[in-house]
Order: structure tokens, then C-alpha cells, then sequence
């Protein structure tokens, strides 16, 4: 499952992570720079002067290696693994969508991220039916050779993982994958760790916050051909994971529930839009026989969206800059729309944006938009 032709070189992936742990440096710029300078160590080279170009008034420091290696470190003596998007342990999957993170810790056993994946979340403040229901669909679509991915949450999340010990899980976390999150599931994640798999894109150590929640489940979603929704509230964190998988191609499954339960209005919602109504694992299964039919294309780092090679006019840059700044607001706006109404190359907008980003102007959003910080 190898996403990369060539085997990358330790050096390379130590240069990768220090990419990815640079101020302002997201998964989608990781792979435009990776993509245009042919190597990590080439683009840490260049980071300073793009930073300076986007407006950076602070030079751009990269990430010590001192504290790459201390990370490093700590993940040796847990006996854990650095997957490097790009090398082989990689999920194909995961790997296909825009912004697969570039770098995941991991702590457990690797090789399932080889296998078929779908995802099981929803609500922390579960019924005993919902828990019921979702430890008896995890186990029984475990038996049919599916890993289940979730985020370690209590309640549905919880109660997916606690179904297929047995047969197969991986639990995406928030916060560093050392890190025990709530602290209720210490035994949930000690079993995990020695049965199933433990990732996150975050450094060891780090808490988890309420920001890293939305980047931790485009992963849980990312991993799998679908995602099922057992409860949720109606502005629950659950149904953002269901818009990432619906944005990622994914299929969204929903258990209905009663109207008069509050944890019923997520499903019900997601069902009226479209999602898959869902009553028994057959249901399932019957649906990811025909997607998982489908090739999910390996991406090639040559053929990303990203700059050519050769370095734009700086003069026609500058101007390039003030255009797309123009366009810009603080909500968030569609390149290919920002590529129309300026009348630039998709090329010069990239690299526009590239510079922008690097010197702290913008933010990514999920499906290829922008906006002011």
C-alpha cells in the first residue's frame, strides 16, 4: 500500500516532520511545497523567503531539530511508529483526500491500516440503547472484516471500539497519541494499544484542545469507505465528522431514532439529506460491496495542485498579490472562485496563497477555501 514509488530516506522523514511542526505550515502547503521543491529538506531551505514574500514581517523560524529529536525519542521508548504520507505504511485512503495528515504517531499494530476501514461515532452523552446498538454493529461488520476507526470519545465512540478488540480497531486521537483522553478510557486505550492501533498528527504530549477535535475526525473519516452516525445531537462535533466524510467522497450512514429524544436529531437530519438510512449492518455491507469496488487513486507528488517549478515574475507576483488580497475576506471563499474572479493562473494563485500562509495570513478551510486569519 505504498504511496510513493521510492522508499523515503530517514533523513527525509525527519525533514518532513519538521516541515509539518513549522509555524503555519497545514497539510495541504506541506504538500504544495513537497510538490514543488521535490524534498522536505528543500523546502525548509526556501520557508524564510516565501514567508517574507507572503508579508511575514518576523522571519519564519523552522522547527528545531533538537525538538524533532526529542519527539523521536519519546516515541521510541513506547515502542511506537512515525507513518510519513508518502512512504509505505501510509493508508491509501486517507492518503487520497486533500488534507491527509502529512505525519501520524502511532503506537500499536501498523499493519491495520492495511486492511478495509469503516468509521462508528456519536454521541459522548449516550443511551444504553445507542451504546447497545453500537457495540453490537462495530462487532458484527469486525466479523465481516472491517476495521473500525472512532476517536476514542466516551459513549458511542467508546462503545465502537469496546465491539471489535477482538477483531480490529483504530483509535484517531485529539490530543498526542501518549495522551489518555478522557481519562475514564485508560483501560479502553491500554486495550487498544496492544490489540488495535493508537494515531494522531499531533506531538507526543500534547492536550488535547477543542480546535484539534475537527482535524482529528477528517481522519477517522478519512480512513474509511464510510461512516456511521449512531446518535447525535443536533449541533453536535459528530456531525462534523459526517460533513468531512460527505466533502471526502465518503458514505454517510445514520440510525433514525425516536423525534422526542434529543440524540435522534443528528441521524434524522443527516437522513433527510441524503444520508444512508440505517437499520440493520446488512444495510451497510450492501452498500460498501459496491463502493469498495471502486479504486481509490494513490496520490503522486508530481501530479498535486501545486506551483510549476519555475519561479513566477516577481513583479507579476507582487501585483498577483494584491489581487487575490483584494478578493479576500474573513469568510471563507473557494480558490477555483478566487482563480475566476481574479482572471490569474491557477498556478499564480497557488503561489500566492502559498506565501500567504506562510507568513500567517490566511487559513485553510475543508473544501479547497480560504480566508483572512
Amino acid at each position: 500500500m505504498s504511496n510513493s514509488s521510492e522508499k523515503l530516506s530517514e533523513n527525509e522523514k525527519i525533514a518532513r516532520l519538521r516541515l509539518i511542526r513549522t509555524d503555519n505550515v497545514g497539510p495541504v502547503t506541506f504538500r504544495q511545497l513537497i510538490s514543488r521543491y521535490k524534498s522536505a529538506k528543500n523546502a525548509i531551505d526556501i520557508l524564510p523567503e516565501l514567508a517574507k514574500r507572503g508579508g511575514r514581517k518576523k522571519p519564519l523560524v523552522v522547527c528545531p531539530k533538537a525538538k524533532i529529536d526529542q519527539e523521536i525519542d519519546a516515541l521510541n521508548k513506547l515502542g511506537g511508529t512515525m507513518i510519513v504520507l508518502g512512504d509505505g505504511l501510509y493508508s491509501t485512503p486517507l492518503a487520497a483526500t486533500e488534507d491527509a495528515p502529512p505525519i501520524l504517531m502511532a503506537l500499536g499494530h501498523t499493519h491495520l491500516l492495511e486492511k478495509k476501514c469503516f468509521a462508528i461515532v456519536g454521541a459522548r452523552n449516550a443511551s444504553a440503547v445507542g451504546i447497545k446498538m453500537a457495540t453490537s454493529f462495530s462487532k458484527q461488520l469486525g466479523e465481516t472484516g472491517y476495521i473500525i476507526s472512532s476517536g476514542m470519545a466516551r459513549g458511542i465512540d467508546a462503545a465502537a471500539h469496546t465491539g471489535v478488540l477482538n477483531t480490529g480497531t483504530i483509535a484517531v486521537l485529539a490530543g498526542g497519541a501518549d495522551v489518555i483522553y478522557p481519562r475514564e478510557n485508560q483501560k479502553l486505550y491500554q486495550s487498544i494499544k496492544e490489540a488495535g492501533l493508537i494515531i494522531s498528527e499531533m506531538p507526543f504530549g500534547t492536550q488535547p484542545q477543542a480546535r484539534h477535535f475537527p482535524r482529528r475526525n477528517r481522519i477517522i473519516s478519512g480512513l474509511a469507505s464510510g461512516v456511521l452516525v449512531v446518535e447525535a445531537t443536533h449541533k453536535s462535533g459528530t456531525l462534523i465528522t459526517a460533513r468531512l466524510a460527505s466533502e471526502q467522497g465518503r458514505e454517510v450512514f445514520a440510525i433514525p431514532g425516536s423525534p422526542l429524544d434529543p440524540r435522534s436529531k443528528g441521524p434524522n437530519s443527516l437522513i433527510k439529506q441524503g444520508a444512508q438510512l440505517t437499520e440493520s449492518v446488512q444495510d451497510i455491507v450492501d452498500v460498501l460491496n459496491i463502493v469498495d469496488q471502486r479504486s481509490i487513486s494513490e496520490p503522486q507528488y508530481d501530479l498535486f495542485q501545486a506551483p510549476p517549478n519555475k519561479e513566477e515574475n516577481e513583479s507579476d507576483l507582487k501585483n498577483a498579490s494584491k489581487a487575490v488580497k483584494e478578493k479576500l475576506s474573513h469568510t471563507a471563499i473557494a480558490i477555483d472562485d478566487l482563480i475566476r474572479m481574479t482572471k490569474l493562473t491557477p498556478s499564480v494563485v497557488q503561489t500566492v496563497l502559498l506565501e500567504f500562509e506562510l507568513a500567517g495570513e490566511i487559513t485553510r478551510h475543508a473544501g479547497n477555501r480560504v480566508s483572512f486569519c
